[in-house]
């Protein structure tokens, strides 16, 4: 991936980049946020340590904290990724992923509007500073994903992405209430179909669906499109997250990196001070948030786990 990466990087620099366009740099700086990170002690792991001189029960210190997972981006304009340095890897496909935004534009007496998104979720770009950063906690959990590895981009999903086939007939997609992200009298949208077109007149709002849509599918396995799952299983003193799941901080948090850089983290719907997210609207329709998930883990202390509290 890195010599790919190396050579697209010149033709970037001749390429007109979207408003809201973010390099590899800025995002790998976002992430150096305490409020992000939550780290705190949670329990006790126990070892059996044996040695030719007898065998001893050791403890060691189980931690939980989040880590930046995935840089995952909905936009309007196919080909054209907020992340510039990625939006090479999810061009127009003739004939199968071309065009993209809204299909037609909303009358004044109309009270919904269809919008569409390209969305892609590609590995968090870890580096020395972001080490350094998490050093200064104590013992930190190793990550699951792999930085800078494209684990769904929609162009290459596009029969799915774009038809919603088959989970438009699923009990997910057809019963109201179910899977939505959202709260009492202010609900944004539906998981289901995991697709890119949403019934939403607010661009912000329907760009966070289509990136919860993407955080849900990438996070599980054996779906029905075409990406590569992020996930991971537990070992002897290490447990990573489970699959995200809309509307819960213990499980997930998302971090805006653009339009609007934010140094906090949180789930949607997300707090506007206007209560509009006028403030988070993008010009050109391009959005992109970090995906925050939580780990747990502890030192080895001993040959056999013998288990953990908390």
């Amino acid at each position: 991936m890195s010599g790919r990466l190396t050579f697209l990087l010149p033709l970037l620099l001749c390429t007109v980049l979207p408003v809201s366009a973010i390099t590899t740099p800025e995002i790998a700086a976002s992430a150096l946020s305490p409020d992000c990170v939550k780290y705190r002690v949670v329990g006790v792991c126990y070892w059996l340590l044996c040695t030719p001189f007898g065998c001893t029960v050791r403890t060691s210190v189980k931690v939980q904290h989040f880590r930046p997972d995935l840089v995952i981006s909905a936009y309007s304009a196919t080909g054209e990724n907020p992340w510039s340095e990625m939006s090479l890897l999810s061009p127009p496909l003739p004939g199968t992923a071309e065009g993209g935004g809204d299909t037609h534009p909303r009358s004044a007496y109309q009270h919904s509007k269809i919008r569409f998104k390209n969305a892609d979720a590609i590995g968090f770009p870890a580096g020395d500073a972001l080490a350094e950063f998490f050093g200064q906690f104590g013992y930190i959990c190793a990550p699951s994903p792999q930085a800078f590895r494209p684990y769904f981009l929609s162009t290459l999903d596009s029969l799915a992405w774009r038809s919603g086939v088959p989970e438009m007939a699923w009990p997910e997609a057809l019963t109201p209430g179910l899977r939505e992200v959202g709260k009492d009298g202010d609900m944004w949208g539906n998981i289901f179909p995991r697709a890119g077109a949403i019934s939403q007149t607010h661009d912000y709002k329907a760009a966070a669906v289509i990136a919860q849509r993407v955080a849900d599918l990438v996070t599980r396995a054996g779906q029905p499109h075409i990406y590569s799952p992020l996930t991971a299983s537990s070992h002897d003193g290490y447990w990573p997250p489970s699959p995200v799941k809309e509307g819960d901080s213990s499980n997930h948090l998302w971090q805006m990196l653009t339009p609007q850089k934010s140094s906090s983290c949180a789930v949607f719907p997300d707090d506007s001070a206007t209560n509009t997210y006028a403030d988070k609207l993008a010009a050109d329709g391009a959005y992109a948030w970090t995906l925050w998930r939580p780990y747990k883990c502890c030192p080895r202390r001993g040959q056999t786990f013998l288990g953990s509290t908390g």
